[in-house]
């Protein structure tokens, strides 16, 4: 099955949000977040100029969580940018 550019968008909403309120997350997840922001700029599909300059954030977030030595604080110190993409991520996906 293969997953348009909103069934990402959400996806990848759903994995930012979950380590945003646990404050916790596993390596598979960061990679995760990388495999889905590298597949939506590959794409060419997102035209929200505001989403377009968070994704390469977004990608460094993960790059940056999969080689966290303490995840805790990688997110509690991303806590508000977290809250930037998941906004421009829900604002795209209602248009």
């Amino acid at each position: 099955m293969t997953l348009n550019t909103n069934n990402l968008l959400t996806l990848l909403h759903d994995i930012l949000d979950e380590q945003s309120v646990g404050c916790c997350g596993e390596v598979s997840e960061y990679q995760q977040i990388r495999r889905l922001v590298k597949n939506m700029m590959s794409n060419n599909e997102i035209t929200n100029e505001q989403l377009l300059q968070l994704l390469p954030e977004i990608y460094n977030y993960g790059r940056q969580g999969e080689n966290a030595q303490n995840i805790e604080e990688h997110i509690t110190v991303n806590k508000n940018n977290l809250k930037t993409w998941m906004s421009a991520i829900e604002h795209v996906n209602l248009q």
